[in-house]
């Protein structure tokens, strides 16, 4: 005997195909109270039949990612790339740091673990850009391992981990989207952060980035794309408590660029010591940025 929902799985899929490729849970449920009287299904046709008939007979897919944090899920039309599927469920994602920096060419490393940020909201308690800290208060924090998310997982090829992680509310400034070449059979549509965003991320968090080293490399090949303008103004507009510039300045200093560019950021008030990177074992103390950076980086 066959069945009304079979009746109307030629309306069904091709509603489906048109909205794809991504559905959240109330997407679905929206779609099937919508058109079931349309579809003309039955009133005993529950949204969790109607599930269980679309994962069984058509291309929708369930996807859930378990971080530890929250676990994400949905469902794709067809199979869609982990970054799309993602960044496509998690509202306000964005691929970010060492990620970032390989979409621009920054790295020449092929980072094992893909970095996918989120703000928090307007208002919530992780801001940091209250009044600067002061010299003790910067001197503790940095003095300290950084806290590094354990919030991650492993993609579902097994090659790799997924990083999540949450970022104070910056409204969304310096992130982008576009199509990126990932290696795969098609260009993936993502959102990502842009050049001047990217370098003040890892300048911020180095260790999601390879560290000092990887942050400098970055720096040196972004010489001739850079705008420091525009990094400056971004940086102004995040407001941070710590005396990132200083950090800033130091890395455009060691990588060759313009004095013109370096001198943006030695206007700048220096009025506290600062550090390149939590948890420094054995530093040098470069005065022109009163900077304490690890033994043998200094310019």
């Amino acid at each position: 005997m066959v069945t009304r929902i079979q009746i109307a799985k030629p309306d069904i899929v091709s509603e489906f195909s048109q909205h794809g490729p991504l559905f959240r849970p109330r997407e679905l449920s929206s779609i099937f109270e919508a058109k079931r009287d349309f579809w003309r299904l039955g009133k005993s046709m529950t949204l969790t039949a109607f599930t269980r008939f679309m994962l069984d007979k058509t291309d929708l897919r369930h996807v859930r990612y378990e971080f530890p944090n929250r676990a994400v899920s949905g469902f794709t039309w067809g199979d869609v790339p982990t970054l799309e599927v993602v960044l496509g469920l998690v509202d306000g994602s964005y691929l970010s740091h060492f990620t970032a920096m390989r979409i621009h060419g920054l790295t020449e490393q092929l980072p094992k673990t893909i970095y996918v940020s989120k703000e928090k909201p307007e208002g919530s308690s992780m801001r940091i850009d209250d009044e600067p800290f002061e010299q003790d208060a910067i001197d503790a924090a940095f003095n300290l391992q950084p806290r590094i998310s354990q919030n991650e997982i492993t993609l579902p090829d097994g090659k790799g981990r997924l990083m999540m992680l949450e970022s104070a509310y910056h409204a969304g400034v310096g992130i982008t989207s576009g199509a990126i070449n990932w290696g795969g059979g098609r260009p993936l549509n993502l959102r990502y952060t842009n050049l001047e965003r990217t370098l003040i991320d890892v300048v911020v968090r180095p260790f999601y980035a390879g560290g000092v080293f990887e942050v400098a490399k970055a720096f040196e090949n972004a010489r001739g794309e850079l705008s420091g303008n525009a990094m400056l103004a971004m940086l102004k507009r995040m407001n941070f408590g710590y005396p990132y510039h200083q950090a800033i300045g130091y890395y455009l200093d060691r990588s060759g660029y313009k004095s013109s560019v370096v001198d943006l950021y030695r206007r700048l008030p220096m009025e506290r010591d600062f550090y390149l990177s939590h948890g420094m074992e054995r530093t040098r103390y470069i005065t022109r940025w009163r900077l304490h950076v690890p033994e043998g980086f200094e310019l």
